[in-house]
């Protein structure tokens, strides 16, 4: 099974578009306050930081690079390719290395475990942006790349984002401006049910290590001039034996 071409499509067409500026993408937000955030709740359940770590739908490899100054091995997975050029070409220094991916194809998942092995994985707000019919395949992608010794960090917005999102659309000022090219290119952030991202990774064979509530900091600005931040859960996965 592959994505469907509008959903491809779609992310070509974000990623064609998306400036090489910092901070121009609604959810890149700088690292110190996404992934090294989840760093810190993430890397005590490491048990074997040797083992790749994959970035699955790493985007422009803004956390992908911050991640390679942690992780000896790190490699960015993206299903669009215009994504996967723009991390490449904003990776001067070759810190980590990036792959065209579709996460939801089996045969290609694991043909990537067959060369990495057991991988060590992140997933930031990916799994809300699938199709719905999608996001069992993705759960099960975690899975067959986490294998018996790694172990998945992912976090995705709780379903009071998407109240919260649907208030800035409805602002009087109007929707945000870097949210405008998501909703033009029919990406509409649609936040996966509190109680179903469980369910996704259970049916995968994955236990919850460890969970919890944050909020998933954006590049965005309120008519206030505070940071748009919205509700978010994260768990660590992974295989108890």
């Amino acid at each position: 099974m592959s994505v469907t071409s509008r959903y491809k499509d779609a992310w070509e067409g974000f990623w064609s578009e998306a400036s090489d500026e910092p901070g121009a993408v609604f959810w890149d937000a700088e690292p110190a306050l996404t992934a090294g955030i989840h760093l810190a709740l993430y890397e005590p359940h490491v048990t074997e930081p040797e083992l790749t770590l994959v970035d699955l739908g790493c985007g422009n490899g803004t956390q992908t690079r911050f991640l390679a100054d942690r992780f000896p091995r790190v490699l960015g997975v993206d299903l669009s390719a215009a994504a996967i050029e723009l991390a490449g070409r904003q990776d001067k220094v070759g810190q980590a290395r990036f792959r065209e991916i579709d996460a939801v194809d089996g045969a290609e998942v694991a043909q990537l475990h067959a060369e990495l092995g057991d991988a060590n994985v992140y997933v930031r707000g990916v799994l809300h942006q699938c199709d719905p019919e999608d996001r069992q395949d993705l759960a099960d992608t975690v899975a067959t790349l986490v294998g018996e010794r790694g172990r998945a960090f992912v976090v995705e917005l709780a379903e009071a984002a998407g109240q919260k999102l649907m208030g800035l659309a409805q602002s009087p000022s109007g929707l945000p401006p870097k949210l405008q090219p998501v909703f033009r290119h029919g990406l509409v952030p649609g936040a996966v049910a509190d109680a179903e991202l469980v369910e996704f990774f259970d049916s995968a064979g994955l236990d919850v290590l460890a969970s919890g509530e944050l909020p998933l900091t954006t590049t965005e600005y309120a008519a206030d001039g505070s940071r748009v931040e919205l509700p978010s859960k994260w768990l660590v996965l992974g295989r108890n034996g």
